[in-house]
């Protein structure tokens, strides 16, 4: 399968809000994508079609299946942790490996106590009894012991002190993620994920304003960082984003030789972060080509 996720002219409307506007996809297997917005672009929204929990018009296949007609097949191999892990509170852990281990085809319980075995989790207790943090690592437990295909995390750390959040992706990445597996992350926590990430997309509004590889992330844009008289002569090459740094400017191109830019400061990669505010939120002052 050349593709996970195929979408053409996606969209999902609530009466006059366009939640997902007309967003086309194309995501390759073994790519570990972050799903950056402010809060009310369509990120959640947008999941919630990949999965087949919401209705939709225009074309869309997720694993070479419609999310609607084929639901059921298509969640044997999907696998989603929202923001709020959702596990029976009155259940023990041990109960609850034994009920996902009747009802899930793919679900590998021996996987599913070793990955819990380097927690503090402890089999008896009642998940109700378990810290948040606990409880997000009970679940992505059972999610990592499940053979799915794509793993679908909507703010699964949100809430989370860094440690948590640091243990999380690194189990993510280290136990979990191969080149046949996909990942969507849906997160505000950009610095934190940058480092896992092969490719972004960013969303305003309902509709899809850039998505790359973080490849050619560093070969499109550049970030100068210029203090003194040379601030002038970079305000006045064609940038999409600025903000100040301690004694200067910090500028974004796109697309300009990076030759013309070297005489007048620094050159960086800009972070995720800040090329997403200069793409979608904007900088103050900041110069739109």
């Amino acid at each position: 399968m050349n593709s996970i996720i195929e979408a053409r002219g996606l969209c999902k409307h609530y009466d006059d809000v366009h939640a997902v506007d007309s967003v086309d996809l194309n995501i390759k297997p073994g790519t570990v994508m972050g799903l950056i917005g402010p809060n009310g672009a369509g990120k959640t929204t947008l999941l919630r079609t990949l999965l087949g929990l919401a209705d939709y018009e225009g074309e869309l296949q997720v694993l070479g299946m419609d999310p609607i007609k084929d639901r059921a097949r298509l969640l044997q191999q999907v696998c989603f942790i929202a923001d709020t892990a959702v596990l029976p509170r009155w259940m023990r852990v041990e109960q609850l490996l034994d009920y996902v281990a009747g009802i899930h085809p793919r679900f590998d319980r021996d996987l599913a106590e070793r990955f819990i075995g380097a927690t503090d989790v402890q089999p008896k207790a009642k998940v109700k009894a378990l810290s948040k943090g606990m409880t997000v690592q009970l679940h992505l437990a059972l999610v990592m012991a499940i053979d799915a295909r794509l793993l679908i995390l909507d703010e699964p750390t949100l809430g989370l002190d860094i440690l948590f959040r640091k243990r999380f992706f690194e189990q993510l990445l280290n136990d979990y993620f191969d080149d046949e597996r996909t990942i969507i992350i849906s997160t505000h926590q950009v610095e934190e994920v940058q480092n896992i990430l092969t490719e972004v997309m960013f969303m305003k509004q309902g509709r899809k304003i850039l998505q790359s590889t973080m490849n050619d992330l560093e070969e499109d844009y550049v970030e100068l960082h210029v203090v003194g008289a040379a601030v002038e002569q970079a305000r006045q090459i064609d940038h999409i984003g600025q903000r100040g740094i301690l004694g200067g400017q910090a500028f974004i191109y796109q697309g300009v030789d990076r030759a013309r830019l070297a005489p007048l400061g620094e050159l960086r990669t800009p972070t995720v972060s800040d090329l997403f505010v200069a793409k979608v939120g904007g900088y103050e002052g900041q110069h739109h080509v």
